[in-house]
């Protein structure tokens, strides 16, 4: 598959930790996966496993931004279509999400350990394209049931942005609280409603610099329906 070029196979790396053993490419590529600092960035606490997970069908309790990545090799593209080259659609995660100052190149240690990696978790020789729908236009749904508001809020928001009201558990500080940070909202956007202002983060993200350096949550991560939930959940 396409990295940008071919990665060659690696006979051995040295590991994230510094050590001394050498590491077959693909499990120092599995360690990169995991590790945030992947990133050289001191403010980043994403790894790539924070957004997606390697199994054929994500676990129970887990809604992710990100699709899972088995057979990622072997699909002919990514970002729902919008990247071509695998190398390209990693890159945009990790420039936009995990701070990254440079891309990653293609005979960069570590873009060839990851590609390792990713061939080890895509046992088929083809996979289809994955769809991906970004919201573009925000406007407010219809709000749902509490009790299934909690259960996406722990399986989507609690891993970055820890226990309602407290942070408890936060992956990093730069998380916001919530639903607490809409107190912030009259002042930071005045006249706009505290729920506009939250999907706006969920369904862009990063992006228009309102979300921070979250990742989007596209029509397919995240229904309306479970959106309406979450906002009722946060009391929106």
């Amino acid at each position: 598959m396409r990295w940008g070029v071919m990665a060659l196979v690696l006979g051995a790396l040295s590991g994230c930790d510094g050590g001394d053993e050498p590491v077959a490419a693909a499990d120092f590529g599995e360690e990169l996966f995991q590790d945030a600092r992947l990133s050289e960035s001191t403010f980043n606490r994403f790894s790539c496993a924070t957004c997606h997970v390697t199994t054929p069908e994500t676990p129970a309790g887990r809604i992710d931004s990100g699709y899972s990545l088995h057979n990622v090799t072997a699909r002919p593209s990514w970002w729902g279509g919008y990247e071509t080259h695998l190398l390209d659609a990693v890159n945009f995660c990790y420039v936009n999400f995990m701070r990254g100052v440079t891309k990653l190149e293609p005979e960069d240690p570590r873009s060839r350990a990851l590609y390792e990696y990713l061939s080890r978790i895509s046992p088929d020789a083809q996979a289809p394209a994955l769809p991906l729908t970004v919201v573009k236009d925000i406007s407010d749904v219809p709000r749902g049931d509490t009790a299934r508001g909690e259960v996406v809020y722990r399986a989507a928001c609690q891993n970055c942005h820890g226990a309602t009201h407290t942070g408890e558990g936060r992956l990093t500080e730069l998380a916001s609280v919530l639903p607490e940070v809409t107190q912030d909202y009259d002042r930071l956007f005045p006249g706009i409603p505290h729920a506009t202002v939250v999907i706006e983060k969920v369904r862009h993200g990063q992006f228009f610099g309102v979300g921070g350096n979250m990742p989007p949550y596209s029509a397919e991560s995240l229904s309306d329906a479970d959106l309406g939930a979450l906002l009722a959940y946060l009391g929106l």
